[in-house]
């Protein structure tokens, strides 16, 4: 016969399930939601923003530039997933928050394939070409000469145009004055990464890995690529433009924000954005981060132990279903990749999903279905 300690374990277990049970059905909750709230208010504004600047790149007078632009405009599926963090923010200050993600993320998109251009000096121009992450962020600098370093400059505008309309909307955000000073340290970890992630042809890792051990404490137990990855990913800026949009966001969310995407979750998107360009990179000659893994074994550990920490991470966080959404979101948009179906890739995929918790397989599905349709009516990459 079982003692009272037994008799207790029956009652404990059932309620630990309950509330297991419970937590499930919020997440399941929340990720319906948060997708009709997208479908409706988010995605037809984004359509919109992107058909302007679509507009605009195509009317660039120097050849060289409007092609990198209209190949940026082309990359729809990041451009839609940095618009997503737009349902975090108030629906009174939706429309400025999807505007400013946009056009912020459409300046990333240029200015990144701008830096792994031939240039005299790629640390400085990649540097001062990225300045341009920084002043869309303050309405109170002036435009720098952002193409001073870079062999090509006739954009007829476009990229200063880029700047102040996420700048322009970011002023209509009531508490942009509590983000300001973390959003601009994030976008300050964009531009060194951007001007630092060098081929071999430009001149190594060095200076990369230097920078990277500055940026986190050991104690977190990372490695000075996950650190890198971490600080080249825009979605800690996206997370904060979005706080920016409540009037209520205080000092200490601001401090949890920066605290779970600085490095956990920035790092796992750096690094799924990795996983999926092994084989682009590898034909461009460019680095991927993934590589400095002894092994896929220990590259599959090492993603796991980011999600996990991603993952717990949004526990702290104000909002925690809406962000471990938008987490499963990422996490659902890489691995749905078809680039994500080679051995190497389902080894570390595997490992991700195993962490990222149960809401990951309803969003495969839901990404699969939304590829499969963006192909069928010739939607373009996504």
């Amino acid at each position: 016969m079982g003692g009272p300690a037994s008799t207790l374990r029956a009652p404990v277990a059932f309620l630990a399930e309950g509330r297991r049970e419970q937590g499930e059905l919020s997440a399941k909750l929340a990720l319906g939601s948060t997708v009709a709230q997208y479908l409706v208010g988010v995605l037809p504004v984004v359509r919109s923003e992107l058909a302007h600047w679509g507009a605009s790149a195509r009317e660039i007078p120097d050849p060289a530039l409007r092609s990198h632009a209209i190949e940026g405009l082309a990359k729809r599926g990041n451009l839609e997933g940095a618009a997503l963090l737009a349902v975090l923010a108030p629906r009174s200050r939706r429309r400025e928050t999807i505007r400013a993600l946009v056009a912020y993320q459409t300046a990333y998109n240029y200015l990144d394939k701008l830096a792994e251009q031939p240039s005299a000096n790629p640390v400085a121009n990649g540097l001062q070409l990225h300045q341009a992450l920084l002043v869309a962020l303050d309405a109170t600098v002036a435009h720098e000469d952002y193409y001073a370093l870079n062999p090509q400059s006739d954009d007829g505008g476009f990229l200063a145009a880029l700047v102040d309309a996420c700048r322009t909307a970011l002023a209509t955000l009531p508490s942009l004055g509590v983000t300001a000073a973390a959003a601009s340290a994030a976008a300050g970890r964009i531009a060194a990464f951007q001007s630092l992630n060098l081929s071999e042809t430009q001149g190594g890792p060095h200076g990369l890995e230097r920078w990277a051990c500055r940026q986190a404490p050991e104690s977190l137990g990372l490695r000075w690529w996950q650190i890198a990855a971490a600080g080249g990913s825009s979605l800690e800026v996206y997370a904060l433009i979005a706080a920016a949009a409540h009037h209520e966001t205080r000092p200490r969310d601001v401090e949890a924000i920066e605290a779970a995407y600085f490095p956990w979750i920035c790092a796992l998107h750096s690094l799924l954005d990795s996983l999926v360009d092994v084989a682009e990179d590898e034909r461009a000659g460019q680095r991927n981060l993934l590589s400095y893994h002894a092994s896929t074994g220990e590259a599959a550990s090492g993603m796991e132990f980011l999600a996990q920490r991603a993952s717990d991470a949004c526990r702290q966080l104000p909002n925690e279903l809406q962000h471990r959404v938008i987490l499963t979101a990422m996490v659902s948009y890489y691995l749905s990749s078809p680039e994500a179906s080679t051995p190497y890739a389902r080894a570390i995929g595997g490992s991700v999903a195993s962490a990222v918790g149960p809401l990951l397989p309803t969003a495969l599905r839901l990404f699969r279905a939304r590829r499969a349709l963006t192909h069928a009516v010739g939607g373009g990459r996504w």
